[in-house]
């Protein structure tokens, strides 16, 4: 029997574990290692500090589901791997491996200029979702100015957007819109840009959002520092700030950075072949935020990533859980798509609105790209949602 590890148990992590299995059947002994026992549906975070949702509309416990699809859930946090004995070490016991799956998703480095950790709120954590939604509490009993946005080598501008056109809604809900100057600053060379270099009349959709909505916005900035009650730009401009939100990088994780036997970039990514093999070991593969990504294009003034979102996570575990299924059966014939080949497929919220984002490939050339903005209700955000609970929740890892 061959026994793979999988370290992580988001949207790559789940799907690679019940994918192997549902292949492989009783030749494959698969293991899932994640230190959270459940699963989040992190996309629908930005609508938590609204109380759209709560957390635990958006989360469930995984260990029966993936007991229910033969997957073994080991409830630790996987501290190093020795890939010359292949051995995992967690806190709670080793793990031999004949594959490794890495799908550790990111940390967040929050470290990237003084006063990000201390003086701005993250919306990529539950944790973090709810202070959100206790400092929205607070604010509008005194309104005051707004920043939203994304630092410098910042990926995830996607949800920082989603955020903010949220909370221009919500402060127009809670009737005092009036009352604030909300701005956007992001280290993208335009609006729209999303770190994916763009889609067709991306950038002018986006300026039409920020002119009818009254949003300013600051493009190609860095943040130098954040104080309790300002964020100073990488140009020299301050901008007084009641409340902040700002999206840092994405960099490896621990796991990754202490085990030396396991060669990774600078950031603690994994370089990985377009099959997601890693480019020096055999057996071990990445899935979703592990995988190095190089960037295609170059930025202009300020250094960003491209995001790696949920979908892209969740095609590259199913392509590890195909790969190692067929070396299992001697075919040397492994499945490619680089990430950028990947499909784009998006729906942006826009504050119970929606911009539909749709390409063949997720960086250039593309075949097709399109932006459609639906302003009549976000269904195509919440129908997604549901959908992907709704497979989850049953295992069903081999639907789209």
């Amino acid at each position: 029997m061959i026994k793979t590890v999988v370290i992580g148990g988001s949207f790559a992590g789940m799907t690679a574990a019940m994918e192997l299995k549902r292949k492989g059947k009783e030749k494959h002994d698969v293991v899932l290692i994640d230190k959270s026992p459940l699963f989040l549906f992190i996309p629908s975070l930005i609508w938590v500090p609204f109380r759209r949702r709560e957390l635990k509309d958006i989360s469930f416990k995984k260990e029966s589901i993936l007991k229910k699809r033969g997957v073994d859930f080991i409830h630790a946090e996987a501290l190093t791997v020795d890939t010359k004995s292949q051995i995992v070490t967690t806190d709670k016991g080793d793990f031999h491996y004949d594959h490794l799956v890495i799908a550790t998703g990111p940390k967040v480095q929050f470290d990237i200029a003084p006063g990000v950790a201390e003086h701005s709120h993250y919306i990529g954590t539950p944790n973090g979702a709810m202070k959100l939604r206790t400092a929205l509490e607070e604010f509008v009993k005194n309104p005051g100015p707004i920043v939203i946005g994304a630092t410098q080598n910042a990926g995830c501008m996607g949800a920082a957007y989603e955020f903010l056109f949220n909370l221009e809604q919500w402060l127009r809900e809670q009737k005092v819109r009036k009352k604030v100057d909300l701005y956007w600053v992001t280290p993208e060379d335009y609006l729209g840009h999303f770190g994916i270099d763009g889609m067709p009349l991306g950038e002018a959709m986006l300026k039409g959002f920020m002119k009818m909505f009254n949003i300013h916005y600051r493009t190609q900035v860095g943040i130098k520092e954040v104080t309790p009650d300002r964020v100073i730009l990488s140009t020299g401009e301050e901008i007084k700030s009641s409340l902040t939100q700002l999206m840092p990088p994405f960099i490896g994780v621990d796991f990754i950075k202490n085990s030396p036997t396991l060669p990774s970039t600078e950031n603690y990514y994994l370089p990985v072949e377009d099959n997601y093999r890693h480019k020096e070991i055999a057996n071990v593969w990445a899935a979703g935020i592990a995988v190095q990504v190089d960037l295609p294009f170059e930025c202009k003034n300020i250094p960003y990533s491209t995001p790696k979102t949920g979908y892209p996570s969740d095609e590259t575990g199913k392509i590890v859980a195909e790969n190692i299924y067929r070396l299992a059966q001697g075919r040397i014939d492994l499945k490619e798509k680089a990430w950028g080949k990947i499909p784009g497929l998006c729906v942006m919220d826009a504050g119970k609105k929606e911009v539909i984002i749709l390409s063949n490939t997720l960086f250039k050339p593309r075949i097709f790209a399109l932006m459609v903005p639906n302003v009549l209700y976000d269904f195509t955000k919440v129908f997604i949602e549901k959908y992907f609970l709704w497979k989850s929740k049953r295992g069903y890892s081999w639907m789209p």
